[in-house]
């Protein structure tokens, strides 16, 4: 009677460890589930709280032909240009990225991931996005800034800050209102031009800006300081003085 009774006492000790160990398993597996990508409908809504942050990572081309409304650009496929952008990003906040079908995102999306980001990926991409109908903002045809017309903008009398920008650009939204407090708060009398280069391709190229933003001062009608990329209030009011 003993034998038989620690018999059974050992088949349901082996069943309860198997039992277990499925559910283990199981639970492995749910925590494997990838859940960066999201469907079409969840990156609409998710893109649509506040704090979060949407980031095109394709080429400006592709950008142009048709994006996100609200989208940041920074190029996955050229590396300088982008790990250059998303340093002004926010870790604090989500970031929701897409490219043309999924490929290049997932693969941003990874990266930002190891770099300490919250980071989602659009499953399909633009592809999916377009085939769901959902909207899509282009460039439009936009007169583009001759040199003459430029120059009509920096008066020689006063000293002139030309702010190149682009909409897109992850450091110029960064630089926005360090550049509109200046007026305010440098004490210095100043003109302010502001040239969308992210549209102004002729001007842009002329003035042989090569990153966003870029920072022109002008004294006496000539170009006295250049700077590209995040510039520090401070510096910005010494150049001006």
């Amino acid at each position: 009677m003993k034998i038989i009774l620690s018999g059974l006492i050992m088949i349901i000790l082996s069943s309860s460890l198997i039992a277990c160990n499925s559910n283990s398993a199981e639970s492995s597996a749910e925590t494997m589930i990838d859940t960066t990508n999201k469907s079409v409908a969840d990156f609409e809504k998710a893109i649509l709280k506040e704090g979060s942050q949407l980031l095109d990572v394709r080429s400006m081309e592709e950008y142009q032909s048709g994006h996100i409304k609200n989208a940041l650009l920074a190029d996955w496929s050229n590396s300088d240009e982008f790990m250059y952008r998303v340093q002004s990003l926010d870790k604090s906040k989500p970031v929701y990225a897409y490219c043309f079908s999924g490929a290049r995102s997932s693969k941003a999306t990874a990266w930002l991931r190891e770099k300490g980001f919250v980071a989602y990926n659009l499953d399909g991409g633009i592809a999916a996005w377009k085939r769901e109908r959902k909207p899509l903002e282009g460039s439009i045809n936009v007169k583009q800034t001759s040199m003459q017309e430029y120059q009509s903008l920096i008066p020689s009398d006063k000293i002139v800050l030309v702010d190149i920008s682009a909409s897109w650009c992850p450091p110029c939204k960064k630089m926005e209102p360090v550049v509109d407090s200046l007026s305010r708060t440098s004490g210095v009398s100043f003109a302010l031009v502001k040239i969308d280069g992210g549209e102004q391709n002729t001007i842009v190229q002329e003035l042989k800006v090569n990153a966003f933003p870029t920072f022109i001062i002008y004294k006496n009608g000539k170009e006295y300081w250049r700077r590209s990329g995040i510039v520090a209030a401070e510096e910005l009011t010494k150049q001006l003085n």
